[in-house]
């Protein structure tokens, strides 16, 4: 019995021990212990996604060319939605969409996820967003999240900068940085530069009421996380230039592209006709990029980076220089010009009336057809066969950047068209030789290059044989280092004895008698230019003009391209002329051509 009694204590002491160990835990659960709290507070805290402010672009004179302002977007937790009724009218009402539209967003947002947080309406003003938030609590499930919108200063520079657009499923599942609604960059160097500019996102966890209203932040913040701002990028361009180049682009159709010669630093790039960068920010975008993508002239398309076109006469000068360093030619090698050059049985190449004989450097100067055709023949002539000369030719015009993509810093662009031998050799059936293709000797036939590229080409000569990658990024904040790539000085395959000839036959184009851009001088500074007309087969000739200034020291190197403008020095050769000089003087002297064409409408003529 003694026993019995004993064995009875410790049963006790045993339950005892049990609920005190109990006791214990749940004390130290409830009270003492943050994360069980954390825990059992979740049905009435929010997880709120805190965007990271966009970086700044800067222009290389720390123009501020794209900022930011606050607006919020609107967001939805499906599931949260579905746990109470709301007014779906007054929330329409409210909102100012249709039932029809809140329908088709609902079922998005449900279809992405019941749990997770998705955008419902993007980019609200500040001032919507404020009535906004004084009746929002009416409706849980749907709160407003604080972001920074794009803004564009000087409404310029468009193709250059880009614009943001919203991810697709694709992109939430390659890169876990984004989720449904996020924007990212679509173009230019808001799409280049992506990953500095977007910074890190930071997380907020605040209590909310029954009625979805805000009650502050959950412990203080304890477990908040801040977002991280992107990078400050200080771009190469002249805001200046840019915003004068395209207002000279006004109603044409065409391309600037300039560039420093030392540096490959972009000074302009324009790209015409194009539109207010404006038009593609808040809830508007969308519209607006449909009406934009819609027009016939084609606002969206790049052409300084996309667009190809026959170079025309500019490319005479790459002829030239081949010719020379394969001692086809000297400076000083003449040939007649009779109105044309005149091969096959009745084939001929056009030329205008001039003097003849002609040498290099006056071949040059009033751009004789004939000259250059002469030139290109006794040049393949110089070779075993047809293939070995066109292939050598072939490697002689890809060093200076043609038939490629330059590796620049912008994502998207056209390689040009340099066709290889095979190319002929399919066409003709093996049967062709230099005045099959004589047409490419003047910058015709199957060649094609981009305006960035004629540009490029027109810094090698600038620098007499060298050129780096032209960039559009001049610095990155926080110590970040521009790609090497731009940085690297690239050789073309020409040495810099041969470009002395050729540079002296660009002076003349502009300071010659018979120069066929002598009305393009600007005071104090040599030009350097040759003027070009590409054939159209949908309409007028295009009016090109490549030049750089100083001749000595080039500050600037340039490539106009104008659609349907005729002769080259009619339209491209000025408006490279007022452009040079904005950017060597920061004003223009010949105010009569400077209104000739800015006036000037071939859009609509």
């Amino acid at each position: 019995m003694k026993g019995y009694k004993n064995r009875h204590k410790i049963v006790v002491a045993i339950f005892t021990l049990i609920a005190i160990t109990f006791i214990t835990k749940l004390f130290y659960i409830q009270i003492l212990n943050d994360n069980y709290k954390f825990s059992a507070n979740n049905n009435v805290l929010r997880y709120e996604v805190q965007q990271a402010v966009r970086g700044l672009i800067y222009d290389r004179d720390s123009n501020l060319i794209v900022a930011n302002v606050p607006a919020y977007d609107l967001m939805i937790i499906p599931r949260e939605l579905k746990e109470q009724e709301i007014d779906t009218l007054a929330f329409c009402n409210l909102i100012n969409i249709s039932k029809e539209e809140y329908l088709v967003k609902y079922k998005k947002a449900a279809d992405y996820s019941g749990y997770k947080e998705s955008v419902f309406i993007k980019h609200i003003n500040l001032e919507n967003s404020s009535t906004l938030s004084e009746k929002l609590f009416q409706f849980p499930g749907f709160y407003l999240r604080k972001i920074t919108m794009r803004d564009y200063p000087s409404n310029v520079a468009t193709h250059l900068i880009g614009y943001l657009g919203e991810v697709n499923l694709k992109k939430t599942k390659e890169d876990p940085y984004y989720t449904k609604g996020d924007l990212t960059g679509v173009s230019g160097v808001e799409a280049a530069y992506e990953k500095h500019l977007r910074g890190q996102k930071g997380m907020a966890i605040k209590l909310v009421d029954v009625h979805n209203r805000d009650q502050g932040k959950f412990q203080g913040g304890k477990f908040d996380t801040i977002p991280i701002a992107g990078s400050t990028l200080i771009s190469t361009i002249d805001i200046e230039l840019q915003e004068y180049g395209e207002q000279l682009m006004k109603n044409k159709i065409g391309a600037i592209v300039a560039i420093e010669p030392s540096t490959g630093e972009i000074l302009a790039l324009v790209s015409a006709p194009t539109y207010n960068p404006n038009l593609l920010i808040g809830r508007k975008r969308s519209a607006n990029y449909s009406i934009l993508s819609k027009d016939e002239k084609k606002p969206l398309f790049n052409r300084a980076l996309q667009g190809t076109y026959p170079p025309g006469s500019t490319f005479k000068l790459v002829t030239g220089l081949i010719a020379l360093q394969e001692g086809a030619i000297s400076k000083n090698t003449q040939f007649s010009c009779n109105d044309g050059y005149n091969y096959g049985n009745d084939k001929k190449v056009g030329c205008h009336p001039h003097k003849s004989p002609v040498r290099l450097i006056n071949g040059i100067e009033i751009s004789c057809n004939t000259y250059f055709c002469n030139v290109y023949e006794k040049y393949f002539n110089r070779f075993g066969s047809t293939i070995e000369a066109y292939d050598n030719w072939y490697s002689h015009v890809s060093s200076f950047g043609v038939g490629n993509f330059m590796n620049n810093d912008f994502i998207t662009g056209s390689p040009g068209k340099l066709p290889k031998s095979t190319y002929f050799n399919t066409l003709y059936r093996g049967s062709w030789n230099a005045n099959t293709i004589i047409s490419m000797a003047i910058g015709q036939g199957e060649l094609l290059l981009t305006p960035i590229q004629m540009a490029n080409m027109t810094v090698i000569l600038a620098n007499k044989g060298y050129y780096y990658t032209p960039h559009i990024i001049k610095s990155i904040s926080g110590g970040l280092s521009i790609d090497s790539n731009y940085t690297t000085k690239k050789y073309c395959s020409i040495d810099k004895q041969y470009f002395t000839p050729i540079v002296n036959g660009m002076e003349q184009v502009v300071y010659g008698k018979e120069g066929t851009a002598k009305y393009c001088k600007i005071p104090n500074y040599e030009i350097c230019g040759k003027t070009g007309t590409a054939q159209n087969p949908h309409g007028e000739d295009h009016s090109i003009f490549i030049a750089f200034a100083p001749k000595e020291k080039p500050a600037i190197a340039i490539a106009v391209y104008v659609e349907n403008g005729g002769w080259g020095s009619t339209w491209a050769a000025p408006i490279a002329s007022l452009m040079i000089e904005k950017y060597l003087n920061r004003e223009t002297t010949n105010k009569a051509q400077e209104n000739f064409i800015l006036n000037g409408n071939l859009i609509d003529k």
